[in-house]
Parts: C-alpha cells; structure tokens; sequence
C-alpha cells in the first residue's frame, strides 16, 4: 500500500527534524522533503508531489499565511496543516489560516516539557489526523445509516452545537444563515485549546448576526445570542428556576477532549429534554454520539452533517451509523433547517 507522502515547512531546523523523524517512523508516512520557508516549499510542491503539507505559520521571506493563499491556487484540494505557536499572535493567524482554507491546525507546546509534549501532540494526534485526511485504505461503500426514530417534532428551546476538525468554517458557514432574531441561544463546542476559542466566538460574533461569546460560568442563555465553551473547560447548561445558565468545569477529558459535546449534549438533554436540538458538524472522532443519545432518549432531535461536505466524517459519522440523526444533510443545507425546525415549533413554518 502506497505510503501518505508528506512535505513539512518550518523555519525551525529543530522542529523539522523532530516532526520528520516521528512521522517517518510510523509505516505509513513518508517524509517527501523538508522546507524552511514558503517560498521554498512551493518551488519544491511539483517536484515532490505530496499528499499533504504540514505548514509553519510564522516564516521569514514568505510566512504560512502567504504560502497557503498561493498553494490554494494551484492546490485546491490538497490537506495542510498548519503548525503555529500557542499564542495570541499565532491563535490569529491560525484563525487566518483556516478561513483562507487550511485543513487543520496543530499548536507548537512551549515552557517546561516541550520537547515530550511536541512528541506526544505529533505521536497521539497530528498522525492520526494525517491517516484521517490522507486515506489509503479504499474506502468501502458506506452502508446507509439506519433510520432515526422520529425525534419529537414540537417546541426547539435550545440549539447546541458540536464540531472539531474542519469546524470553524462550518461553524462560519452556518452562522452565516442564522438570523439575527433567531427565538433560541446556541450553545457551541468547537474542539480547540484557551484563547483559540475566545478568538473564533470575537470572529463569530463580529461577522455575523447572532452575536457570540465565550462561555463563562453564571452565563444567562438567552434567544439569538451564542456562548463557545472555552478552551480546556467542560460546558454545561443548567437550569435555575425558570431560567437556564451555564456551568464551566474540569471533570476529566471525554473522547480525549476538554471541551467535550458529550458533555454539553448530555447536559441540555437534562435541561430542556425533548426541546433541545444537538447539530453535530464535521470533526474527527466520536465525540457526540452518547450526547446525541441522550437527547435522543429525552426525545429532542438531532441533525448530522453530511460525509461529501465534511473535512473527517468522524463525529457526524458516528451520530449517522448510529441512527441517532433526525438529518444528514449537507453543510449548505443545516442553517435553514435549523431555522426551519425552531419557527415549526413556534407556528411560524418556514
């Protein structure tokens, strides 16, 4: 079976060596060349022809960002990854990087332990999400998902979201169609590490109508405003009287995440029961299914991306072979029947 080719770009001489040497020694990884900058590395693209590029964000003479605007040109479709620092500067850029079509992101660690936990991120996560992007396996037909049960097609109170890997565009996509007006809050995780997910609630809220921020502990839900669980906190939804609020903690990771949307799912099944609506988006994983379940199980409904408009089926997948997904529709088509479900409920139809 052929091997994933890969091509990694950064500055860095030590982070070339460390990110080539634990790629290569997986079977099925093929380190195709190095490049210290971007300009390099697209001289070397036609030469080496990889299956996807690990990208540095911040380059001297031609930086991550400008070397993904020119390799989407001639590379519409081909993965990369941008490796980028843990900070506010680079959390931007990473943020950049993604609405200009990177694929996915992975976050340089820094201080004490960096070295191990550098190994650790490319061993535990960058690899099999490289083998998630890169299949080589060919890929068997897909049996279809079993029908769903209908969930309860009355009252939607509360739209919570889950998503990771290709997720802040989707999330921008379906903001997008949402209204400003929009009669319920939304509640959101996005896989991502603190001050990342502080950044894409800032980019989410100024670029579209429904305003949103990050998520914080005593937070009122209230219609036509969107909450994003800060990065390495659980989110919960809790009720108090009448009213419902967030609750932030750090119980341990579920599926390996920390905010976790089984944690979120299970939650507003609990607070709203069959009047919450769980959309699942792309992201690899499973994250989202027992959540999904448990809004199933308290009659809510559930909506699943589709796997021709995910970046990794993994999540929405899950909630799809399942049969827990009401819907698998497509990323264009998830705004308006999330609009459409929430004014049903009210009589308002479409």
């Amino acid at each position: 079976m052929a091997r994933i080719r890969v091509l990694v770009v950064d500055d860095s001489a030590v982070i070339r060596r460390l990110v080539s040497e634990e790629l290569a020694a997986d079977p099925a990884l093929e380190v195709v060349g190095t490049a210290a900058n971007g300009k390099i590395a697209l001289a070397r693209l036609p030469q080496l022809n990889p299956d996807l590029v690990i990208l540095d964000v911040e380059m001297p003479e031609m930086d991550g960002l400008a070397a993904l605007r020119e390799i989407r040109k001639a590379y519409p479709r081909l993965p990369v990854i941008m490796f980028s620092s843990l900070t506010e500067r680079g959390a931007e850029a990473t943020l950049d990087a993604l609405a200009l079509g990177a694929t996915d992101y992975f976050t340089k660690p820094t201080g004490a332990g960096g070295l191990e936990a550098s190994l650790r991120v490319i061993r535990e996560e960058l690899v099999p999400e490289i083998k998630a992007l890169c299949p080589r396996a060919p890929a068997a037909p897909a049996p279809a998902p079993p029908p769903a049960a209908p969930g309860r097609a009355g009252l939607v109170e509360v739209v919570a979201i889950g998503t990771s890997t290709g997720g802040p565009n989707a999330l921008a996509e379906l903001f997008a169609g949402l209204p400003a007006d929009l009669p319920v809050p939304v509640v959101i995780v996005q896989h991502m590490p603190p001050m990342f997910t502080r950044l894409l609630a800032e980019r989410l809220s100024a670029r579209y109508a429904v305003r949103v921020e990050e998520g914080h502990t005593g937070g009122l839900l209230r219609p036509g405003h969107g909450w994003v669980a800060p990065g390495d906190f659980h989110m919960a939804v809790v009720r108090d009287g009448l009213h419902a609020k967030l609750l932030l903690h750090r119980d341990p990771p579920e599926n390996s995440c920390r905010p976790a949307a089984d944690v979120l799912f299970r939650s507003v099944a609990r607070a709203y029961g069959p009047a919450a609506l769980a959309v699942v988006l792309t992201g690899m994983g499973q994250d989202g299914q027992r959540g999904c379940e448990a809004v199933r199980a308290a009659g809510g409904q559930v909506i699943a991306q589709d796997e021709a408009t995910s970046v990794v089926w993994g999540m929405p997948g899950a909630v799809a072979r399942a049969g827990l997904a009401d819907a698998v529709l497509p990323l264009a088509e998830i705004a308006p029947e999330v609009v459409r479900r929430v004014r049903a409920g009210r009589g308002a139809g479409r």
